[in-house]
């Protein structure tokens, strides 16, 4: 590691409340990461008669499963083949024994029902527990915001790029284009979008691509049109390194300085974003596991305060969490910054 990058996690560390909520942030990820194996509906392994079975990663019917079974999807929840499995062998459970999709049966009251012991933050409106709904919905809403960030950050970034480098018209003529794009309405366009197609995961990926690669263009634009008349650029051009080289190994490395800066915080945008779609009714297709649709229940729901007091937590905890590590990455690349995180 080389003394600037070895100063810079210095200063990422000493910032104690970035460095933990990055910790924090990093394990409840990797937690939710492999979801079926914590919250679902059917065992991670069992052992019936000598046979092992993986249902967590694959489907059986009844008949593979016991003999004298029917050639049926297996119901895990049937009370003789739990039975059957307990005499003849044994099976591990996840520790939330409900999938996302999962209806709980026998709540002995109307849904949405209050927490419990058997469901800790309770169940919606159709019977489904929240507590897996959240562990899915946190890995979907984590992934696009992470997919969202890095492709819209690599396009804005060359678009900068060439922006800055070269001016001129160039310049001119992308910036009007950037100005009438960003002015299209996004909200009607995606309203279009969903009356002539199902949004889906990639659909929607992709849709609001087209508008979020503009947020880091101008940072980027700046730190070229300043790096492109520094003498060591000038003198590199003078000895016949090319334009592709120039850009990519000279200005490049400090213009991403600004730019690693606001990853975090376009991650915590690109999540809003798919809540706030998914509260409005124009997300992911109804079903998915979604932080915004809880708290489309919450609003729907005022007799069942939990759920809009865990739908705050959940994403007022994640996205101050990006927060305070946007605000440690920061503090990293600050170059009045000494080690340890004085100035």
């Amino acid at each position: 590691m080389s003394p600037l990058n070895r100063r810079r996690f210095e200063n990422f560390r000493a910032n104690r409340r970035g460095w933990w909520s990055l910790w924090v942030f990093a394990a409840i990820f990797v937690v939710t990461l492999f979801a079926e194996f914590v919250a679902n509906d059917r065992p991670i392994v069992a052992r019936v008669d000598g046979r092992w079975f993986f249902p967590v990663v694959r489907d059986y019917a009844e008949s593979d499963i016991l003999s004298d079974g029917f050639p049926t999807d297996v119901d895990w929840y049937d009370p003789t083949l739990l039975r059957e499995i307990g005499e003849r062998g044994w099976a591990v459970w996840p520790p939330v024994p409900f999938s996302h999709r999962t209806v709980v049966r026998d709540l002995g009251q109307p849904a949405p029902s209050p927490p419990s012991a058997r469901n800790p933050l309770g169940t919606d409106d159709q019977a489904r527990d929240v507590l897996a709904r959240i562990i899915h919905g946190f890995r979907i809403s984590v992934l696009f915001g992470f997919t969202l960030t890095i492709l819209s950050s690599v396009i804005g970034v060359i678009a900068g790029a060439v922006q800055g480098y070269y001016g001129g018209w160039v310049d001119l003529a992308f910036q009007r284009v950037i100005e009438i794009w960003s002015g299209m309405p996004q909200l009607l366009l995606l309203i279009i979008l969903a009356s002539v197609i199902e949004p889906t995961f990639f659909s929607l990926l992709i849709f609001l691509l087209l508008f979020s690669w503009m947020s880091l263009t101008g940072v980027v634009r700046a730190e070229f049109l300043r790096g492109r008349n520094l003498d060591y650029v000038r003198a590199a051009r003078a000895l016949g390194v090319s334009d592709t080289r120039l850009m990519l190994r000279h200005i490049l490395p400090n213009a991403m300085v600004a730019t690693l800066t606001m990853v975090p915080f376009i991650l915590a945008g690109s999540v809003t974003v798919l809540a706030s779609l998914d509260f409005l009714g124009f997300g992911l297709p109804p079903g998915s596991p979604s932080l915004g649709e809880l708290v489309s229940q919450a609003k729907n729901n005022l007799r069942a305060p939990w759920l809009g007091i865990t739908a705050f937590v959940v994403l007022g905890g994640m996205l101050a969490l990006l927060a305070f590590v946007g605000e440690a990455v920061r503090d990293a690349f600050d170059p009045r910054k000494l080690p340890g995180g004085g100035r």
